[in-house]
């Protein structure tokens, strides 16, 4: 492998933005492998899953919403505590923004350190970086395992399935149209980003996930999914990339190869079949590192920051 730009500093080329209508009340906004984000517009008001990296970005949502509704957005879901899904969130003018307790618990424990690193990753997701207010994006609902909303008569419900991507991964589903918002447990031709995950757990989320027997799916990464037979494609491959990666690297931790010698040996492994998935290679170095830790002696992520993003990068990429 030649040596690569530190994470995705080097990707700066726009992406084409879609707005597509899912079912009657549900909408994906989707940029070619970029974060996504979900909309629903009830019979009174909307609510937007997920917010995009900074206000000056979320204002690009706001307008493809105006597109097909006036209707105020009254609430927003965080699907996870990553600074590029949450930041966002004061262009809205939300009147509430929910997130599961777990995630909560992690913006408290760890936002600050977030939001460093991965602006210092991926600067372009977060254009226009000075449009985010001073201090993080706190909830102000919180939920521990599920929740319901009504918009008029428009059923959300918005639910904590278990780990996998993070340890508080929220899932926002539609029953009445069969239709699934599930942030980035799964991805559909994008590489799964695991620094932060649960490795073990996270099949059995998606088994939780593809029990719904959803008819449609907003990804975090990719196209949105339309019937069953693309929704199960999407869990499946999704789920496929994490058994596949995690028992590569507990396989070779077991041999006690140093931790560069396993990425080299993982990422040639996965390459053939992933390699073409967007930010395979952004991704790789911080997966089979969390992979790592998961298979030794580190049950739960460690706090990732920019000094130890850089110094990991040096250490697998040099």
């Amino acid at each position: 492998m030649q040596q690569k730009t530190f994470a995705s500093q080097a990707d700066l080329g726009d992406k084409k933005i879609t707005f597509s209508q899912l079912s009657e009340h549900a909408w994906a906004y989707t940029a070619e492998g970029d974060p996504n984000t979900g909309v629903v517009i009830g019979d009174d008001a909307v609510l937007v899953v997920d917010t995009q990296a900074t206000p000056a970005m979320a204002q690009d949502v706001i307008r493809h919403i105006r597109t097909v509704t006036d209707k105020p957005i009254h609430y927003v879901v965080l699907s996870h505590y990553h600074a590029v899904r949450v930041l966002g969130a004061s262009a809205y003018g939300a009147e509430h923004i929910i997130a599961s307790e777990e995630t909560l618990a992690l913006i408290r424990e760890r936002g600050e350190q977030d939001k460093a690193s991965e602006i210092g990753r991926f600067p372009r997701l977060f254009r226009d970086v000075e449009s985010i207010p001073v201090g993080l994006t706190w909830p102000n609902i919180t939920f521990r395992s599920d929740m319901t909303l009504w918009l008029g008569k428009v059923e959300v419900r918005i639910s904590h399935p278990g780990r996998g991507h993070t340890a508080g991964d929220t899932i926002v589903w539609l029953p009445q149209e069969r239709t699934l918002f599930s942030g980035d447990l799964v991805e559909f031709n994008a590489t799964p980003y695991a620094g932060d995950a649960y490795f073990q757990d996270w099949p059995g989320t998606l088994d939780k996930l593809a029990a719904l027997d959803p008819l449609q799916l907003v990804p975090g990464r990719g196209e949105a999914l339309r019937g069953r037979e693309q929704v199960q494609a999407g869990l499946n491959s999704t789920r496929e990339f994490v058994q596949e990666l995690f028992q590569a690297v507990r396989g070779a931790a077991a041999s006690e190869s140093d931790l560069r010698q396993i990425y080299r040996e993982v990422y040639d492994r996965l390459a053939p079949r992933y390699g073409k998935w967007v930010i395979f290679d952004h991704c790789m170095p911080f997966d089979v590192s969390r992979a790592y830790d998961e298979a030794t002696a580190y049950p739960d992520p460690r706090i990732w920051t920019a000094e130890r993003d850089v110094q990991m990068w040096k250490q697998l990429e040099a």
